[in-house]
């Protein structure tokens, strides 16, 4: 059964730091980009970071740009979500997806969705 499944998710104070975790099972995450994304009540959907395969191409929201950092151990068929300094506005719940390239990433053709970990950023 193909599935991917986000962990990492919880309450933390503004300033703090979360590391999210994308796990995959029944298919192999390492020939796959990831791209994690956010939604939070009554917006769209965010992209948030994208990784190639390889890892050799990255994307951020500018709103991220220089906290958050997304990584992959294909070993362990899982990608990462480093999330520092984080602010109250990103608060929301957290979904990685999984496409069979990077370009389809990046323009909405995704094969596969988790469920999603819920981050609050809140004192």
């Amino acid at each position: 059964q193909v599935q991917l499944v986000e962990s990492g998710g919880g309450l933390v104070q503004p300033g703090g730091s979360l590391r999210l975790s994308c796990a995959a099972s029944g298919f192999t995450l390492g020939a796959y980009a990831i791209g994690w994304f956010r939604q939070a009540p009554g917006k769209e959907r965010e992209r948030v970071s994208c990784i190639s395969s390889s890892s050799g191409r990255t994307t951020y929201a500018d709103s991220v740009k220089g906290r958050f950092t997304i990584s992959r151990d294909n070993a362990k068929n899982t990608v990462y979500l480093q999330m520092n300094s984080l602010k109250p506005e990103d608060t929301a719940v957290y979904y990685c997806a999984a496409a069979s390239s990077f370009s389809k990433m990046l323009t909405g053709r995704r094969d596969y969705w988790g469920q999603g970990t819920q981050v609050t950023v809140s004192s």
